[in-house]
């Protein structure tokens, strides 16, 4: 059994515990490595992230747990960065590159807060057209390991978020498949992992990880490399569903 998380966010950023309590979590399951990954700091939007403060303060704390858990269990200091973040990856074990917004005539937009944000996202920015919004999305993410310098690619295909309780246009596109085929071709050289991400799932919005089953073939088709990651946003959802994932994995 897969006992390593490396996406977990805590209460320094938009999760409901607190470091301690999820490393506590973490031994209860046996787990062998806990990867906090904290949202960076991404002044376009600090109603989610970490602050500048607060980051600080972030990292202080997983290091004071390092210590505490030592030979118990592997704590890992480590930063979810969006393309729009403004911190260095320099001062953590790992680093997530992830897109949450997408640009257009100067306004940022969140690809995935609320199905009305997204469509909002669509007719304000983007003229009403899902599929130019989906190629902003995937030509920001092709570019996220050069701008983040990520080991981790983080939920691949985010922009589809809401499209089994709310579809706001189709999958099978081919602008939609071009888009993300494209971003992909620029993210296999990089050598940066891809996560099968169980988020959505725990949350109620998706039946199934990130990326889509199409996706998740070209990654393997391509040589790329895989993790299973919870984005665990409270102790009651690390490694959420690997036992159902570990065999796809």
């Amino acid at each position: 059994m897969i006992r390593e998380d490396l996406h977990v966010h805590t209460v320094f950023c938009d999760g409901k515990n607190t470091p301690g309590e999820m490393a506590e979590a973490a031994l209860s399951l046996g787990m062998t490595t806990l990867g906090f990954s904290g949202h960076s700091h991404t002044p376009i939007d600090e109603s989610y992230c970490m602050s500048r403060e607060g980051t600080l303060q972030y990292r202080e704390e997983v290091r004071r747990l390092k210590e505490k858990y030592k030979g118990r269990l592997r704590i890992l200091c480590g930063i979810e960065m969006d393309y729009f973040a403004d911190d260095d990856p320099e001062n953590y074990d790992y680093v997530i590159g992830s897109v949450h917004y997408v640009l257009s005539d100067g306004v940022y937009y969140s690809v995935d807060h609320t199905p009305e944000s997204f469509l909002r996202a669509c007719s304000e920015g983007f003229g009403g057209d899902p599929y130019a919004l989906c190629e902003a999305y995937y030509a920001l993410l092709g570019d996220v390991v050069r701008k983040t310098r990520a080991d981790i690619v983080g939920h691949f295909d985010l922009v589809t978020k809401f499209q089994e309780k709310k579809p706001l246009f189709s999958e099978e596109h081919p602008r939609y498949r071009a888009a993300w085929q494209k971003a992909l071709s620029a993210l296999l050289p990089t050598g940066a992992a891809f996560e099968i991400n169980t988020g959505a799932m725990s949350r109620g919005w998706r039946s199934s990880p990130y990326p889509a089953s199409p996706i998740l073939k070209a990654i393997r088709e391509g040589g790329g490399r895989l993790l299973l990651s919870s984005d665990s946003h409270s102790s009651s959802t690390l490694l959420y569903a690997f036992d159902r994932y570990e065999e796809l994995l």
